[in-house]
């Protein structure tokens, strides 16, 4: 092998091609993977859990098992680490949280998968508690830092993951999304996320709900993070278990139609990520893809008034029951505030979609499923909607209550915390696929992520397009690490 060639730079595929030619061993590999994360740690902080004795052995077994000409999976031999939300055996899955770190967990369903597949497993990536942030920090582990710039955070809830990804310490990741949690990070630390179909991927063993549960909680998603689209949509055929390809050709950019979404009342967005994403808007059309800009393809208010009310419902059926009761009380002046004219990101509609009625949750489905009817219009136009991720790009570590925090926009002005929520709402709402790719650097030289919107079901087509933007147009960029 090149003693030039960085390894740990090449992405999953890339990784796994020169195991597959003997060029490289899995436990050669994993040292390298350690040997990053070791010099990487007391910066980031991403990954915060490892269970090395186990991953060493499993590197040698399929060595042993490769070097008889034995039958491996697609993974075989890969090193990657896992969000600190999913059950790995043999590690700590806290989410965060103390009362859950010293149980003993089984693999989640995706973990049992990726294990099946040949991939070694060998670590856990931080999170905020209870995947509850767009920052990933808990009393348990401490902060994680953005290796683009430390003194920022790299997202949540995925946030160790989208740092470990993009500093070069696995080549895989796998986390979850209910309020942008894959692709918020992803575009904090300039990596690929694919959030899947609602009910693609099987949620079993990913925390919240609570440990052992069954549920597949509505909104709520698994899926890959990764260097490369590629790489997306191999982890994807892995964690679904059927139903996409682990290969497919790229799309053909000239024939691909896609509408650019880039304003809407009621949702912020810095003047320098706008600019960002028109400029690749405009690198797209220049690779041949016929590239409009649209207006709201559905109706914002109307989208986040019953997104608000289908996440609340979710998250207060883990909130603690005194919580619950303050919400409670709060319900009539709530009422009162909406009525006036507060906004869905209020602390009034906040308090009435955790405390949902079911009346007041079917009401709100009723309106997702209308919504999905007209996105299916739009998709009958379009291949895919290109939109932000979130206002802003990374932002300065901020760790005081919800209401304290703001976001700082270039142009001076500064909008609520919450309205993170707002452009990643229309995928989550209507269960649509999104993936997340770079688009580019900010002025402020941090990355900037768009968000690639497909029909419901249509992964397999919206990956194979991401993968031609990928290699056609523009991919990951390694940010420089000051180790």
């Amino acid at each position: 092998m090149n003693p030039d060639l960085d390894v740990l730079a090449l992405d999953a595929s890339g990784q796994l091609a020169l195991l597959a030619a003997g060029r490289i061993g899995a436990v050669e590999l994993l040292k390298l993977a350690l040997a990053r994360h070791a010099q990487t740690h007391h910066r980031l902080n991403a990954v915060i859990a490892a269970d090395l004795e186990r991953a060493l052995e499993r590197a040698k077994a399929i060595d042993d098992i490769r070097a008889r000409d034995g039958t491996l999976g697609p993974l075989a031999g890969l090193p990657m680490t896992i969000k600190d939300t999913l059950d790995v055996s043999g590690l700590p899955a806290s989410a965060g949280l103390e009362a859950h770190r010293r149980r003993q967990a089984e693999d989640a369903t995706v973990s049992a998968l990726a294990r099946k597949a040949g991939a070694v497993i060998w670590g856990k990536t931080n999170v905020p508690v209870m995947a509850g942030d767009w920052q990933s920090f808990n009393g348990l582990y401490g902060t994680t830092n953005n290796p683009w710039d430390v003194t920022r955070t790299p997202g949540g809830s995925s946030g160790g993951a989208a740092a470990a990804l993009a500093s070069g310490v696995t080549a895989l990741e796998i986390g979850s999304d209910i309020g942008g949690s894959l692709r918020i990070p992803a575009h904090f630390c300039g990596v690929f996320s694919h959030k899947p179909t609602w009910g693609l991927v099987p949620q079993h063993g990913h925390v919240p709900p609570a440990p052992g549960s069954w549920q597949e909680p509505d909104l709520n998603v698994i899926g890959p993070m990764a260097r490369s689209a590629r790489d997306l949509r191999l982890l994807l055929s892995v964690i679904c278990d059927g139903g996409v390809s682990p290969k497919a050709p790229p799309a053909d950019l000239a024939k691909a139609r896609i509408g650019v979404w880039v304003e809407a009342p009621g949702l912020p967005l810095d003047p320098q990520v706008r600019t960002v994403i028109e400029t690749f808007a405009g690198e797209l059309s220049e690779a041949g893809a016929t590239v409009e800009f649209i207006s709201p393809p559905v109706d914002v208010a109307t989208l986040l008034d019953a997104y608000m009310v289908l996440l609340g419902a979710i998250i207060g059926g883990d909130m603690r029951e005194k919580d619950l009761r303050k919400m409670e009380w709060m319900r009539p002046a709530a009422k009162i505030a909406r009525s006036r004219g507060a906004g869905p990101f209020s602390w009034a509609a906040t308090a009435l979609a955790y405390t949902a009625r079911h009346r007041e949750w079917l009401a709100a489905d009723a309106i997702r499923a209308r919504l999905r009817r007209e996105m299916e219009g739009v998709f009958a136009t379009y291949d895919a909607i290109l939109a932000p991720v979130a206002p802003v790009t990374a932002f300065a570590h901020s760790q005081g209550s919800f209401p304290s925090r703001a976001l700082k926009l270039s142009d001076g002005t500064s909008a609520p915390y919450v309205t993170l929520l707002g452009w990643i709402g229309l995928a989550t709402a209507c269960l649509l696929p999104a993936t997340t790719l770079p688009a580019g650097v900010s002025a402020d030289g941090l990355p900037v992520g768009a968000q690639l919107i497909g029909p419901h079901g249509g992964d397999a087509r919206l990956l194979s397009l991401a993968q031609a933007i990928d290699e056609n147009v523009r991919g990951f960029t390694a940010p420089e690490l000051k180790l």
